[in-house]
């Protein structure tokens, strides 16, 4: 949950933009995802996204553009729930021997959240590149003739994707 310091008062616009669209919002999302807490989240983090970015008193047409900010929520929220559940798909079908503790599934499915998120700022070329190397296996040169570029911007696209979920992972062994 978001605290606002009484020194750092929502704005007059934010206020408002809450006040005549949170209901509207929160209906538009309920329809859509037959889910009441999920909505609820959703339109709490549409508007989380809004006063973050200072931006509510620039919005010509508010509906729109909460409408279009949730749909990324939710575009957001199923990708990372796809994720998880190939996740555990794969663990049932893993030898029991090896099945991990429900606190190494939590860290590894917070590190795919993680690494989701840091992929998705990647330009798509980038994105493809380090899932061929790293999910199918393809060497650089399979990679380049996939993605019709040369091997020098397969390296440059998996340095800076390696780089990026490198960083985006805490190193939970150290905690």
């Amino acid at each position: 949950m978001l605290a606002v310091s009484p020194s750092s008062s929502p704005q007059p616009d934010f206020q408002a933009l809450y006040t005549d669209h949170h209901s509207w919002l929160l209906g538009w999302l309920k329809r859509r995802l037959h889910d009441a807490g999920l909505a609820g989240d959703l339109a709490h983090d549409t508007f989380i996204k809004i006063l973050v970015a200072r931006e509510a008193g620039a919005i010509a047409e508010p509906r729109p553009f909460l409408a279009t900010i949730a749909r990324r929520l939710i575009a957001n929220h199923c990708r990372r729930e796809a994720l998880e559940h190939a996740y555990l798909d794969a663990l049932l079908h893993a030898p029991q021997a090896c099945a991990p503790s429900p606190e190494t599934i939590a860290i590894v499915v917070e590190s795919l959240h993680l690494i989701d998120r840091a992929l998705a700022k990647l330009p798509e070329p980038a994105r493809q590149a380090f899932l061929m190397a790293h999910l199918d296996g393809m060497r650089y040169a399979d990679i380049a003739a996939e993605l019709n570029v040369s091997t020098h911007s397969v390296k440059k696209y998996l340095t800076k994707a390696n780089l990026l979920c490198f960083f985006a992972v805490p190193d939970f062994a150290a905690s």
